[in-house]
């Protein structure tokens, strides 16, 4: 039987952060996609948090251009409040229905004037807010919100409820509103589908011993970003909701609603220590005097940077941690104030009273979710999460639907990001054959000549939220910039990466007629592109566009220094204005796209990635330095919900050696790499000879290693061995391991150190599942896990709930008072000061083990040298943005997954090698790739062919050649130039010049200064 053509459409279900990074990969690489959200507008969760850890970015501006991006793409269709009813059909042939609610506003007819709601006469509580303030009957979820199309609420509004009202209607110009629209039936042909549906914070009223819902002044997290947030309720003024006086004293309960066995929440929700660090150092920047206080169970900063973000918040930031779980929040009637009795490290009982309580409630499946997966045939677990393939967390248990964010499972940002991008690769490459088939090409918009033109430029000085606002005075900014010559126009806004400032800026340069734009706000790193593209849709040349950073290079760094900032600023605006006038439109260029990918690393993440980007129809190169494929995966015996990493790894290496598009060269190194993005070429040796290889894209995957311990005995004495080496003994020796009665295991060795600051995240879960193996063989044996932290996070808290069940014991110690081992004789003898009895204890053992940190590999940073890429403080590979860019590298065209990265799991690993292949693919897709015009450019007339660019040149971008005319001079490469500088530098004459930061341009900065 013929199989039927495969569909090039993806339905990504949830327009989260992780459904929007799918759809924006799907979309990037040749794919159609409908994103379905139930809710009016795409952001979910996101869209209200304030600030994000460790950067300490703005959530609003972190989701602003991906949000703008998303609004504009042309193969990407919103279908806003719309829920999948049902997907029948099989892989690459579904056929989707989905019910397009009725908003009583058409779609197409709103342009967002909000005119509607200032005059709605129906105020209720705003659920965005957490119900701390009001909006009206019709409205949009958030200022951001996309689409930015108005939504009456029914059970509100009057004309609906009473049959009388009908005021928006006559005040809409563009006679938008829709009383009788019905729902409709869609249905979508899609070849798969990608479930994202996000989560529902616990419920704090079903906990009423905290007071949530009696007490005004206990509030929830969420409600908390919310207050903290200056598009929020009060404006990101700090107060107490029962007098709107600032709280001096501020206290968060964590674990509320999480690792709670009697409500049925037994897993860790993942995020909420972090989250209430954050919030605290929040907190101290709003109110420098404010003390705040976290009552935790176990810190649990397992992700990368996070202890190092606990560390300074604990120490430098003036944020008190209390080691005690709390039972109930009590109310004094006479102020308003709160108290909480405690145990503390001493054993003694403590009462405090405080002027709000913060809830960390935990990560709930969101019932929705929940009712689809019912509905599609898809199994979830007794919390509600989809379940999900141990060794493939994007893997339902129906074929052609995958799952990604926290329906998976709890999880933070970063962990969303990549499971979107993971899950994006999967239903790609399960539709490779059918790329292209369905896209559409944006229309260009035709570009204005300038040229003769006097400079009109406009400035917009954006609030940032309270990020710049919150020291900065915008306004007066504003005003000054009005008064600077070739000003034409010039405003503040709340954000102006925003979708309806997009439109505004576009209005006004059609308006004012506009030839240059400046834009005071945040970082270039992330925002400048979206500014650029939003000049090219006005129809201005993208380089005629100039950002002055008042953010990070004011705000942030003088945050006690209001008067002083907003004059700073004012510099900064003055020097953007000053450069604007002087800048000339460039032009992109483009180039062929080699449409193959290298990927240096041969364990399970490279493995992963090579195959991944195989099944996407591209050939890969495989590089890996051992003589074998494998990795560190070759030891990983088994995991604590049953997998086995090693046997998976043996089938994967079949697969690589066997796949046609796959080359695989071991005993090889990286010599050098040249070229950008799209078309580099890589020199690798091995076996005594050198190969070239042309290359689209590169992936690094170079794993990491296990720190070899000299502490505790190791190495020294044959009863002290590392977790790993334990693993090998339980699954190839276990009448051997069986023979131990007393094992002891130290958490953190080489881990959470002032020289090795970081969590290495799989030592905990990896004790206790070994705990339980020996429990498994030996049930008498005495297991005793000495540790700083639990960090069993999501669901491994199940595993750390079952080693207690079959009697493994926990003992915690503090940093500065570790265990001390000694040898004698017939046994180890480990003594320590327990920090729960808070009295000295000592431990026999038969063995001892470590739990020993993962650690970068000792070549990453010759490999790091050679590629150019940059390395954490740790020594592991630094990504783009540790938020929203994961697995990119800085450098366009490089990507990163696996140990490289961090430590991690194995299929964390694996989802991760995917999710770099995801991203890959949005370049390797195409066939022509556009470089910016930023590019050296040289003045044939002062060109004396020296050759001292061509010397200083990293890249080979430029070299003396003989013209037609038999002269010599130097000739750029556009395709290899990276823009960097240095033969501008090096040239002795001014004849080479970087395009768009020419000296006249520099030095008008330095004078306007």
């Amino acid at each position: 039987m013929r199989q039927a053509q495969k569909i090039g459409a993806i339905t990504v279900v949830g327009g989260g952060i992780a459904g929007i990074q799918s759809a924006l990969d799907i979309a990037n690489s040749g794919f159609k996609v409908y994103l379905v959200e139930e809710q009016p507008s795409v952001g979910g969760i996101m869209a209200q948090l304030d600030k994000t850890f460790p950067t300490n970015d703005c959530s609003s501006c972190m989701m602003g251009p991906k949000l703008v991006e998303l609004a504009n793409h042309s193969n990407i269709e919103i279908l806003a409040y719309s829920e999948l009813l049902d997907v029948t059909g099989e892989p690459g042939n579904f056929k989707a229905t989905v019910r397009r609610k009725a908003r009583a506003v058409d779609p197409e007819k709103c342009v967002g004037c909000g005119i509607c709601a200032s005059k709605c006469p129906t105020k209720v509580p705003d659920p965005f807010n957490g119900e701390m303030s009001e909006r009206r009957a019709i409205y949009v979820p958030f200022p951001q919100a996309v689409p930015l199309v108005y939504t009456i609420d029914k059970s509100v509004c009057r004309y609906f409820t009473k049959g009388k009202c009908r005021i928006c209607e006559k005040v809409c110009k563009n006679k938008a509103i829709d009383y009788d629209q019905k729902d409709q039936i869609v249905e979508l042909d899609t070849g798969a589908v990608i479930l994202t549906g996000g989560f529902r914070p616990f419920d704090a009223r079903l906990k009423p011993e905290y007071g949530y819902g009696l007490w005004p002044n206990v509030v929830t997290s969420l409600d908390y970003e919310r207050i903290l947030s200056a598009a929020g309720p009060f404006q990101g003024h700090i107060q107490r909701l029962s007098d709107g006086k600032t709280p001096e004293r501020i206290a968060w309960i964590q674990c509320v609603g999480s690792r709670d066995s009697s409500i049925g929440r037994d897993y860790c929700s993942s995020v909420c220590c972090m989250y209430a660090t954050k919030q605290a150092m929040i907190t101290k920047e709003h109110e420098h005097d404010a003390q705040t206080t976290i009552f935790y169970i176990d810190m649990r900063a397992q992700g990368k940077g996070f202890d190092r973000f606990f560390e300074r918040a604990r120490d430098e930031t003036g944020v008190r941690y209390v080691r005690s779980m709390i039972s109930r929040v009590l109310p004094v009637p006479e102020t308003d104030r709160l108290q909480i009795s405690y145990v503390d490290e001493a054993q003694k009982l403590q009462q405090e009273e405080f002027d709000m309580v913060v809830l960390s409630v935990g990560l709930c499946a969101h019932p929705s979710t929940m009712d689809l997966a019912k509905r599609l045939g898809v199994e979830v677990d007794p919390f509600g999460f989809c379940k999900s393939d141990a060794m493939d967390l994007v893997a339902t248990s129906r074929p052609g639907i995958f799952v990604s964010g926290v329906f998976q499972g709890p999880k933070d940002i970063p962990d969303s990001v990549q499971q979107g991008s993971s899950a994006a690769a999967c239903a790609t490459a399960l539709l490779a054959d059918a790329r292209g088939s369905l896209i559409v090409t944006p229309p260009k918009v035709e570009e204005k000549d300038i040229k003769g033109q006097k400079p009109r430029i406009g400035v917009f000085i954006c609030h940032c939220g309270i990020n710049i606002a919150g020291v900065v005075n915008v306004e007066e900014v504003a005003a000054y910039a009005k008064t600077l010559p070739g000003v034409e126009y010039a405003s503040n806004c709340m954000f102006a990466c925003s979708t309806d400032q997009q439109k505004e800026i576009k209005r006004v340069i059609d308006e004012q007629q506009l030839n240059r734009i400046v834009v005071a706000s945040c970082t270039p790193r992330t925002h400048e592109p979206l500014f650029r593209n939003t000049m090219r849709e006005a129809g201005l040349n993208p380089y005629l566009f100039e950002l002055a950073n008042i953010r990070e290079q004011d705000a942030w760094v003088h945050q006690g220094e209001a008067g002083a900032a907003t004059e700073k600023a004012k510099d900064l605006v003055r020097m953007a204005v000053s450069r604007s006038t002087l800048l000339e439109p460039l032009h992109d260029f483009s180039y062929q796209v080699v449409q193959s990918a290298l990927v240096i690393g041969g364990g399970l993440a490279g493995m992963t990635a090579a195959l991944a980007v195989a099944d996407q129809g591209f050939p890969a190169v495989l590089v890996e330095s051992a003589e074998e494929l494998g990795g560190n995966a070759r030891t990983l015996y088994y995991t604590e919900d049953g997998a086995s990493p090693a046997e998976y790894v043996q089938e994967l290496i079949k697969k690589v050696e066997s796949n046609a598009l796959i080359t695989v060269r071991k005993g090889a190194e990286v010599v050098s790499l040249m070229g950008s993005c799209g078309n580099f070429t890589t020199t690798i040796r091995y076996h005594g000879q050198t190969e070239e290889i042309p290359h689209g894209v590169g992936i690094v995957a170079v794993g990491g290693e296990e720190y070899k311990p000299e502490e505790y005995l190791c190495g020294q004495d044959p009863r002290v061995m590392t977790q790993k080496e334990f693993e090998s003994l339980l699954a190839k020796e276990p009448e051997k391991a069986k023979q131990f009665g007393r094992v002891a295991m130290i958490q953190c060795v080489g881990s959470r150190e002032p020289e090795n600051s970081y969590c290495s995240r799989v030592c905990c879960t990896s004790a206790v599942k070994n705990g339980i193996k020996l429990k498994e063989l030996n049930p008498k044996a005495q297991v005793s896990i000495l540790y700083r932290d639990i960090r069993t996070f999501a669901l491994k808290e199940l595993a750390y709930q079952e080693a207690r069940r079959r009697g493994v014991r926990f003992m915690r110690f503090d940093a500065d008072r570790k265990p001390e081992v000694k040898a004698n004789g017939a046994g180890l003898q480990i003594a320590l000061h327990d920090g729960q009895l808070g009295r000295p204890i000592s431990l026999e053992a038969d063995l001892l083990v470590l739990s020993a940190a993962i650690r970068p590999r000792a070549d990453s940073k010759k490999l790091a040298e050679t590629l150019r890429m940059p390395l954490d403080q740790d020594g592991f590979f630094s990504e783009a943005h540790i938020k929203l860019r994961p697995l990119d590298f800085a450098t366009a065209g490089f990507f990163l997954c696996g140990l490289a990265q961090g430590p991690k799991f194995a299929n964390e690993a694996i989802a991760q090698a995917r999710g770099a292949v995801s991203r890959a693919c949005t370049i390797l897709s195409q066939k022509e790739i556009v470089a910016e015009g930023v590019v050296t450019q040289v003045d044939a007339a002062l060109c004396r062919a020296c050759g001292e660019c061509e010397n200083t040149c990293l890249f080979e971008a430029i070299k003396v050649k003989q013209m037609e005319d038999g002269r010599k001079r130097a000739m750029v490469n556009e395709a290899l130039c990276t823009g960097c500088g240095a033969c501008n530098a090096a040239c002795p004459t001014g004849a080479a010049s970087l395009a768009h930061f020419r000296d006249k341009q520099v030095n008008a900065v330095i004078q306007a200064l």
